[in-house]
């Protein structure tokens, strides 16, 4: 039996949708997370109970972060995205969070700027605040571990294709790094990364979308803990396309999921199609409730899926909207990437010790 709700919240479903189309359902996905890096904080004394744990959010890891501290009597503040939604933001205050959200702005690029700012200034204030770094810290893998575990039990890791977006690196970087892990040898298991344009994790700022970035699964400021060498393929898939994949999902398999998990789910057929051989599975990382307005009120918009297929690109410069795939390979951060990752990192590690000291 569950000793707190968010660890019911956290536990995904598997679900077969077709022959060797597998979709991995969740409730909130960062619940995961959220959970193990808060215990493995409290477990190595870095924090205790009744700190307040600090960091910014688009929404997703608001809820989980809240949950997290709800469950082991930790205190939560959140600087939130303009994403943030009326039900999202009750939760959060029933819950005990404080938010600071930040105020309406149509680029969700200086958005995103604009509460890193806003995180460096409350440290500054409150240096006993814990950031939690969800961006750059891999502590946020180890929740995915019992996932993996999972997933190795229903579908093996002989042919496995996982498809999902990237994000901050920390759920198809930390599946692929388990499964690849197993017992026994790594397997066969490819990972498929799904970034929105205008994402600069792989390349991608100087494509945009006319909608919208998809909050979540891009950025527009260098993540610290993507480990670009664990992707084998990339997609990049725009909003009206993620709409698309959304309501077929529903219509087709009755899966009610958020944008993102629309987007893996054109990606996921496509390489499934490619591959007859492999079993493919998507990640779907929350449901579609925030999404009604949004996404499915718009269903008679949504192109037929069967009329999309991506443009195969061999470097980011012939990306084009709605859809692009490229060969990966495993490899590292390009140089400017890894430049400027590291020009980050060392700006924030020489803050964290003017902070400490």
């Amino acid at each position: 039996m569950d000793q707190h709700i968010a660890e019911s919240i956290g536990r995904p479903d598997l679900v077969r949708l077709d022959d060797r189309l597998v979709c991995l359902r969740f409730e909130t996905m960062k619940v995961v997370s959220a959970l193990a890096a808060v215990r493995h904080l409290l477990d190595t004394g870095a924090v205790r109970r009744g700190d307040t744990l600090l960091d910014s959010s688009s929404g997703i890891y608001a809820y989980a972060l809240a949950l997290a501290c709800h469950r082991h009597g930790m205190r939560c503040h959140i600087v939130g995205s303009t994403t943030v939604d009326h039900a999202l933001r009750t939760q959060l205050a029933v819950l005990g969070a404080t938010l600071e959200q930040m105020e309406p702005c149509s680029d969700l690029k200086l958005d995103q700027k604009r509460r890193v700012e806003r995180i460096h200034e409350i440290l500054a204030a409150h240096p006993e605040y814990h950031w939690m770094r969800q961006y750059h810290d891999d502590i946020h893998y180890l929740g995915y571990r019992a996932v993996a575990d999972r997933i190795r039990e229903a579908t093996g890791t002989e042919g496995l294709t996982v498809v999902g977006g990237v994000g901050s690196g920390a759920s198809t970087g930390a599946l692929a790094r388990y499964l690849r892990a197993a017992p026994g040898g790594p397997g066969d298991v490819e990972l498929v990364g799904v970034q929105p344009y205008g994402s600069i994790t792989f390349g991608a700022e100087h494509v945009s979308d006319p909608e919208i970035i998809i909050a979540g699964i891009g950025s527009s400021i260098p993540f610290g803990n993507v480990s670009h060498e664990l992707y084998d393929t990339l997609h990049w898939i725009s909003f009206d396309a993620a709409l698309a994949g959304s309501v077929d999902l529903l219509g087709r398999h009755a899966v009610f999921a958020g944008l993102s998990a629309g987007a893996g789910y054109l990606a996921a057929r496509h390489e499934r199609e490619r591959a007859p051989e492999r079993t493919v599975l998507f990640v779907a990382a929350d449901t579609g409730h925030r999404y009604v307005d949004t996404v499915y009120a718009r269903h008679r918009e949504a192109a037929p899926i069967a009329d999309l297929a991506p443009r195969e690109v061999t470097d980011q410069s012939q990306l084009a909207l709605p859809w692009s795939r490229m060969r990966w390979n495993r490899a590292p951060a390009a140089a400017r990437a890894a430049a400027v990752s590291a020009l980050t990192q060392g700006a924030f590690t020489s803050y964290m010790n003017n902070v400490n000291h």
